[in-house]
């Protein structure tokens, strides 16, 4: 085999090969082989099929078809092999020249690695937003608490807005009931709009007995579109109370005693997520920073195949809840363009800091040990819900284990990143990544 490399541009490069026909002979020999396996020619064993009545019954053409197929990815991996190219992505494959008895002329377009230059981590500067916390917000999360803890109690008054009450529906058109438009005791916030359109009007005023009825459109089943007469009947009507806010409520909504322990722990909370909110900012920044310092350039083909894969998982999404790509896009009001344009943007962000994220991890030398991969891929399947050996053995059967190797080594190599670049807030204040990583780590500890 001959072959030669031409740069197309820092991230791709065109291989040219040539494939002596004598080298083909094995892939030749293979393919007769297996059609010799394929196909039922009477008078003959199945795979003891001789050449000549091969080439007669299927044709020559498929049987070189067949070998070139084969022989094409082995060359292109000796080529690359021999160039020292750092391929990324599918190559793309032209047959130049192939005549039965002639030599094998293609060539491979395929996506590299391009040379990048690091720029010096200690001079990158990252700011964030100051950490402040209002009592404001620790009021929302005590009035979250005391939702949680309301008691309904039984009232003799008309229902107003955020009382609960049980009542029965029938829906009937032109006299006849809906199919499954009736319901008994069901309850209801007042004015939550969690059932029918035009309920909620009704039932502010209604004591306890009483009945109306009001004219809703409806939405499924055999009388979509037409209007429907709904009785309502009011048969409880419950206000919330909402516990006293004192120590009590503290001992039965928390693990403390006094309500000042618990707006403590609320308060260390709220700070906790906004240092993981800071961390994720700095992250984001610093990579931004060093993505342009390093002129990262995105490679294209890299690049459309991530945009595919992410339409596709798009469509499977939207082929489950039974939408098509035309209902998606009229109801968030945009074109094939914009998406298509957003998900570039989104892929050629995340292809260029993976680049910049490798080579630093090849400057560094970063290693990935056993423990860390394992840790890994006992975390990945979980949040799968698989045994931890399972989702490993599906990894390797599909080749896909060398790219969580990848993630992990990356992420590894994104921890020196945020280790050595300095972070400031909006006030010039330092922020220590220590802090924040014990409050990310008790965050995941709690569980929350």
């Amino acid at each position: 085999m001959k072959s030669t490399v031409e740069t197309l541009s820092p991230t791709r490069v065109r291989l040219a090969i040539e494939v002596p026909f004598v080298e083909l002979e094995p892939s030749l020999r293979k393919a007769y082989r297996e059609i010799a396996q394929q196909v039922t020619i009477p008078g003959f064993r199945k795979g003891k099929v001789p050449a000549a009545v091969i080439d007669q019954r299927v044709g020559r053409g498929a049987v070189l078809n067949e070998a070139v197929q084969e022989a094409i990815p082995q060359n292109i991996l000796a080529a690359v092999r021999e160039h020292e190219v750092r391929t990324l992505g599918r190559p793309e494959v032209e047959i130049t020249e192939f005549t039965d008895g002639e030599p094998l002329k293609f060539t491979a377009e395929v996506d590299v690695r391009p040379q990048l230059t690091l720029p010096d981590l200690s001079a990158i500067e990252v700011t964030v937003d100051e950490l402040q916390i209002d009592e404001s917000e620790i009021d929302e999360q005590i009035k979250g608490l005391r939702e949680r803890f309301a008691t309904l109690k039984t009232v003799e008054r008309p229902a107003q807005d955020g009382d609960y009450v049980q009542i029965d529906l029938a829906a009937t058109v032109d006299g006849e009931e809906v199919p499954g438009g009736s319901a008994t005791n069901i309850s209801h916030e007042v004015g939550s709009k969690q059932l029918l359109p035009g309920l909620d009007e009704v039932l502010v005023g209604m004591a306890a007995g009483g009945s109306t009825s009001f004219v809703t459109q409806l939405v499924g089943g055999d009388f979509a579109g037409r209007d429907a007469d709904v009785a309502v009947t009011v048969r409880t009507v419950k206000e919330k109370q909402l516990p006293e806010l004192d120590d009590e409520f503290a001992q039965l909504a928390s693990e403390f005693d006094t309500l000042d322990e618990l707006r403590g722990d609320l308060r260390e909370r709220v700070e906790r997520a906004k240092r993981v909110e800071q961390i994720y900012a700095a992250r984001d920044n610093a990579l931004d920073q060093l993505v342009e310092a390093a002129g990262v350039p995105a490679p294209e083909g890299v690049v459309r195949e991530e945009v595919e894969h992410r339409k596709q998982a798009m469509t499977d999404q939207l082929e489950r809840i039974g939408a098509s790509w035309e209902d998606y896009l009229a109801s968030e009001g945009r074109t094939e363009e914009d998406i298509d344009t957003e998900l570039t943007e989104a892929a050629s962000k995340g292809v260029k800091i993976q680049l910049l994220l490798d080579t630093l991890a090849d400057a560094e030398d970063v290693q990935v040990s056993d423990d860390e991969f394992g840790h890994e891929i006992v975390h990945r399947a979980q949040r799968a819900g698989m045994a931890p050996q399972q989702y490993y053995d599906q990894l390797a059967r599909s080749g896909a284990a060398g790219a969580v190797y990848g993630d992990v080594r990356r992420g590894k190599a994104l921890g020196l990143v945020m280790e050595r670049v300095s972070i400031k807030d909006a006030a010039g204040n330092p922020v220590s990544i220590d802090a924040i990583r014990a409050a990310s780590e008790a965050e995941h500890d709690h569980g929350h």
